[in-house]
């Protein structure tokens, strides 16, 4: 059973970011159900290194977007994102240290921190292209 779903309502109404929103979601998945067979090392290994770059992409889009509609609260929401990339970084770190609580770690950072950012903070700026008509 998928720790977390997908649904509409999580939707910015941006068809990359919201693709983006659900690759992350769909790793959260795949590292839970491999996590609760003992397997978690089979996904974070190789994925680690590409989550890092691929936030790093999607946080750079999103505030590309900010910009360009004029978002009042992009200033914040860039620190945001500083904070989950420092946390990130410092859980590839781990992992390369050898970490075994690493995958933990993952797991509870993906679904607390970057899903409650999707479902809060990025519907912050979903509503305001939908009351400015961006």
């Amino acid at each position: 059973m998928p720790l977390v779903i997908w649904n509409k309502k999580d939707s910015v109404g941006v068809k990359e970011l919201d693709d983006q929103h659900q690759g992350l979601i769909n790793f959260l998945n795949r590292l839970h159900a491999s996590s609760m067979i003992g397997r978690a090392r089979e996904v974070a290994d190789p994925a680690l290194p590409r989550l890092l770059k691929l936030a790093a992409e999607h946080f750079t889009a999103e505030e590309k977007l900010m910009e360009s509609i004029r978002f009042p609260r992009l200033a914040a929401h860039r620190v945001k994102h500083r904070e989950m990339t420092e946390k990130l970084e410092e859980i590839v770190s781990s992992h390369e240290k050898g970490d075994s609580a690493v995958y933990v770690q993952l797991l509870y950072f993906t679904r607390n921190i970057l899903v409650r950012h999707i479902h809060e903070e990025d519907q912050e700026y979903a509503q305001w292209i939908s009351a400015h008509g961006v």
